[in-house]
């Protein structure tokens, strides 16, 4: 008998997409999601979380979970996402997540879980080798699967947890002769690599950040701390090779590239230079998010309303698809 979690229909197309509460949210976030995820939530239905059950993976103090997880909230809400349009909620508040991912794994084979790229590179750097990071792609498959999504923007980086997902939802639907779980896509964000202050991906783990609300001289001291090379002030620079012009480009117009492009290769124009002109931009640019998130942090009570409400029309979602599993798999 095939099962199916709902019945084809001609719905909006369904977006879904988590963020880490595992540190301050930088410009690589920002440009390689947050903003993505905020256009998005015009062009159909979005689904997005604040992963807090990924993030017990590498934080294990209970007061810095809780303040990143409200701090995440108020950022995506002060950005720009409309939680009348967008269904946002904590992971940890859809329980029908976890028993799904019990499901999929029991249909897993331990080789498509050995072959995580993400979870080889973790280790490599020193994060213990937990069951739960190892298991980390089967929770992120109940994730995106829950809600029969359609398409999970990500980075490249991602992508084979999107595809694991793929095969997931065919070994159970395959196994159990039914057509429970949606086919997701991965659509990647637009925006290229952000570098960091040190010229590598701009990521919490390398250290190399510029958070989205840094302001005064914390913001000061990450802009004019981005590692350049030793060509002296008078000699001509090369632009295409400098991160402080590559960071300048993602908020500049076409016409100011233009203008500090033409600066740098005619030479007598040095990177302090640069990177004052990056700061002005950057402090501009967020000043008046950093006025809402502000505002946001001091009422934490209507932060908590939108996650309540938002796990509330989650969890409906949550509860077709884990009912049409169980049913699939004989536990009804």
């Amino acid at each position: 008998m095939s099962v199916s979690a709902e019945a084809p229909t001609a719905r909006p197309k369904r977006f879904l997409s988590g963020v880490q509460p595992s540190g301050k949210l930088h410009l690589g976030n920002y440009f390689g999601a947050i903003r993505q995820h905020v256009e998005l939530q015009d062009e159909g239905e979005s689904y997005y979380f604040i992963a807090n059950y990924h993030a017990l993976t590498t934080i294990h103090d209970a007061a810095l979970l809780l303040q990143n997880t409200r701090d995440v909230a108020a950022t995506y809400l002060a950005l720009g996402l409309d939680p009348k349009k967008a269904t946002f909620f904590r992971q940890s508040d859809v329980p029908e997540v976890t028993e799904l991912a019990w499901l999929l794994s029991t249909v897993t084979g331990m080789g498509l879980l050995e072959r995580a790229v993400s979870y080889k590179d973790k280790i490599a750097r020193g994060l213990q080798a937990s069951v739960g990071l190892f298991t980390y792609p089967v929770l992120m498959a109940a994730d995106i699967l829950a809600y029969s999504s359609d398409v999970v923007p990500v980075g490249q980086d991602q992508v084979q947890h999107v595809e694991m997902t793929q095969d997931m939802a065919e070994y159970f639907n395959n196994t159990f002769s039914c057509q429970v779980f949606r086919r997701p896509e991965f659509r990647l964000n637009k925006t290229a690599k952000v570098p960091g202050t040190d010229g590598q991906k701009m990521s919490k783990s390398y250290g190399n950040t510029i958070g989205i609300f840094s302001a005064g001289s914390e913001l000061k001291k990450s802009v004019m701390g981005i590692v350049t090379d030793s060509t002296p002030l008078e000699e001509p620079k090369d632009p295409s090779r400098c991160t402080v012009y590559a960071l300048y480009g993602l908020f500049a117009a076409p016409e100011e590239m233009e203008a500090m492009g033409a600066n740098y290769r005619k030479g007598g124009y040095g990177y302090g230079s640069a990177k004052k002109e990056l700061l002005a931009k950057v402090d501009a640019y967020f000043a008046p998010y950093r006025e809402k998130r502000a505002q946001l942090l001091a009422h934490p009570d209507e932060i908590e309303d939108v996650l309540a409400d938002g796990a509330r029309r989650a969890r409906a979602e949550a509860r077709k698809t884990l009912d049409a599993a169980r049913h699939a798999c004989g536990l009804a």
